[in-house]
């Protein structure tokens, strides 16, 4: 057994790269060598700015020894045939066996593959690996042909044992495998040989290299907090951030310093955005919420514990304060002004070449959040000018300048304006959720302009059949969708999709949206352990697009399927469907006029029509009050008569009289059922 170590040293890789490529390394590299014949017993990969390493371990020593029978023509097949055949396995006719086949009797060419030693798979499958790297972006330098994210400076590639390391031997476009790495790029540049991966993270780390991006993060954050501690203040935590930095840093050094006061007044968000988009620092708050500090992390240890390093910090994120600020102030007069300039821009953005300017899309969305507004308990006048005012902020100079912060901007400006506060909240609203673990707007206002943004977008690409098709989804009409079902259903809004869709664009196939929101919705549904077959089941009568009372129905009726009651329900439902539809297409006539309890002949089928009478009422009042746990309890209390009722009766009696009532009778089972679901679509 030996354990293998790679490191693949570079210029700088993008932080954004460096996990993915770790990954990409170690699945490469290990599916490479099991295909090869070797076995290990685990690996681990790691990234730094400039290096990718991986680890593995307990892997043998050599590829089994293999032997592999390959059938060849019959023995008295032509001579090119069998010519073919022994060039093909570059063996001789005497060393061919023949056996019998049900073809008759052939030869057979017993091929041995001795196995190889580690070393010499390791290294064609690296090679491979390198050369076939899936780098979202690569570049060539010098002569060379090897294209890399970044220049590649060394390959170091041991085996270890027991008795000691060897180096693979491998060359790469020029650059030879060795045993030797480098530091820090400043506080450590010097090589060092390396003998095995513990002693390769031991001198990286006495070189200044933390090899763990984790380790690099828990140090960045433990730093952070500390000193933010110190001084009685809470860093904001932001987890994409810190592995960003973690990828930036191979010796991280946590610096804090201060924000000038000229800038203090300015929104918490627009501070925190700009020193995370521009600069890379961490925002540092006081009790009261307030931004006063940032932290930054350098890669390097300096004889003035950093003091350089801050002022110039200091000194770029003061020009970009400044800006933000001049941005911030600017915005502020428009809006006070009244944010009509605002809008009259939009008329100049287009939104889709097919579906006009973004201005046209505002008027839109205000006459559809104007009608939706009763159906969420919004007043429509609040409701149409919050959708007027939710996205004015677009042509706001911070806006332009961070995208990211939309929507909040506009509940700042909005209340610069003297809008109403529902105005100003539906603004930052407005674009959630944006995602399925993102927060549900629950005020009023808010819910009403968000839904009529949604559903403006999925009606007007559906009207110019812009839909998703397979993986592509360009203008994120499923995200829009889900939107849409996660805002009815966590408000519990009784609200009828099909004259919204009509009202939002009329040329929308409104059928087949409505279907790709239940798909969306069996996708939602999934996770609370509803199964599409119930979705499936439940899509019946005029209120399919009525989802908060679809997804109660469903609830019902996946609860009773839990039980005894209801899985015998749904298959005596079925079978008495079934019956139904083979009598209908041999009589060539419908079987829905009614049975008579005067014509029943047996106690099971007097006892069928009392259950149905007694549940017939039950069903209809529950029904009616949506109360849908009790009217599914109601169907489900069918279940021993119809049980009963299949078992001692035969519904094709040779009287053709009973037999008509008989299947009118199973006529009113199935219809009763599908008042609350279609229980045939159930599977199984």
């Amino acid at each position: 057994m030996a354990d293998l170590l790679i490191e693949l040293f570079s210029e700088e890789i993008p932080a954004r790269m460096q996990r993915r490529a770790a990954a990409d390394l170690q699945k490469l590299v290990t599916d490479g060598l099991v295909e090869a014949g070797l076995t290990y017993a685990g690996a681990v990969a790691h990234c730094t700015p400039r290096r990718l390493a991986l680890s593995v371990q307990g892997l043998t020593d050599e590829s089994p020894t293999t032997t592999e029978a390959r059938r060849g023509p019959r023995v008295d097949a032509p001579d090119k045939a069998l010519a073919g055949f022994l060039r093909s396995t570059g063996l001789t006719r005497e060393q061919l066996d023949e056996e019998d086949d049900k073809k008759g009797r052939v030869f057979i060419a017993r091929i041995t593959n001795p196995g190889r030693p580690a070393a010499e798979i390791v290294a064609e499958v690296l090679e491979t690996t390198i050369r076939n790297f899936p780098w979202p972006k690569s570049m060539r330098w010098g002569a060379g042909s090897l294209r890399w994210v970044r220049p590649l400076r060394s390959i170091l590639c041991i085996l270890t044992r027991e008795d000691g390391s060897e180096v693979v031997p491998l060359t790469v476009d020029g650059i030879v495998a060795g045993d030797t790495t480098e530091g820090h790029r400043f506080m450590a540049p010097a090589p060092f040989r390396v003998t095995s991966f513990d002693d390769y993270e031991a001198k990286l780390k006495r070189a200044h290299v933390i090899l763990s991006s984790e380790e690099r993060a828990d140090a960045i954050w433990h730093d952070a907090t500390n000193q933010a501690f110190a001084a009685g203040l809470d860093v904001v935590e932001d987890k994409g951030l810190l592995a960003e930095v973690a990828g930036l840093v191979e010796w991280p050094v946590v610096l804090m310093g201060e924000i000038g006061v000229d800038f203090l007044e300015l929104p918490p968000e627009v501070l925190q955005t700009s020193m995370k988009e521009h600069q890379k620092f961490f925002s540092v708050r006081d009790k009261t919420g307030r931004i006063t500090r940032f932290v930054t992390v350098a890669n390097r240890e300096t004889a003035d514990d950093g003091a350089t390093i801050l002022a110039g910090n200091n000194k770029v994120l003061s020009a970009r304060l400044a800006d933000a600020k001049f941005f911030w102030e600017n915005d502020l007069r428009v809006a006070k002004a009244g944010m009509e300039p605002w809008l009259d821009a939009l008329s100049n953005v287009t939104f889709h070449a097919k579906l006009g300017s973004q201005r046209a899309r505002i008027d839109r969305i205000a006459a559809l959040a104007r009608e939706i507004a009763p159906a969420v308990g919004a007043a429509p006048d609040l409701a149409e000018r919050a959708a007027r005012l939710a996205k004015a902020d677009l042509s706001s100079e911070m806006v332009y300048e961070f995208p990211e912060l939309q929507g909040l901007m506009g509940r700042y400006y909005a209340q610069a304006a003297g809008e109403d506060p529902a105005v100003a909240q539906a603004a930052q609203e407005h674009y959630s959720p944006l995602g399925p673990s993102d927060d549900v707007p629950t005020a009023p206002v808010s819910v009403a302009v968000a839904l009529a943004d949604k559903l403006d977008t999925l009606a007007g690409f559906w009207a110019i059949d812009e839909k998703p098709t397979g993986s592509k989804d360009p203008y994120a009409l499923r995200r829009a969708d889900l939107g849409v079902i996660r805002l009815i259903l966590n408000n519990a809004l009784t609200l009828s999709l099909k004259p919204v869709i009509a009202a939002a664009n009329a040329e929308a196939e409104i059928a087949d949206l409505l279907a790709f929101t239940h798909d969306r919705l069996k996708v939602h549904l999934r996770d609370e352990g509803i199964r599409h077959d119930v979705i499936d089941a439940c899509l019946t009568g005029e209120r399919t697009d009525d989802l908060a009372d679809l997804v109660a129905r469903a609830r019902a009726l996946n609860d009773v399927l839990a039980t005894e009651d209801g899985t015998n329900l749904v298959q005596g439902t079925k079978r008495a469907a079934n019956i139904l539809a083979q009598a209908e297409a041999k009589d060539g006539v419908e079987y829905s006029y009614g049975a008579d309890p005067k014509l029943a002949e047996t106690d099971a089928e007097r006892a069928l029509f009392d259950a149905m009478a007694t549940a017939r009422p039950r069903i209809d009042a529950a029904l009616t009050a949506e109360d849908y746990p009790s009217a599914m309890a109601a169907l489900a209390a069918l279940r021993g008569p119809i049980d009963a009722f299949f078992e001692a009766v035969q519904v094709n009696a040779d009287n053709e009289i009973v037999r008509r009532n008989r299947l009118n009778l199973l006529s009113e089972i199935t219809r009763m059922a599908a008042k609350i679901a279609d229980l045939t679509r159930i599977d199984g």
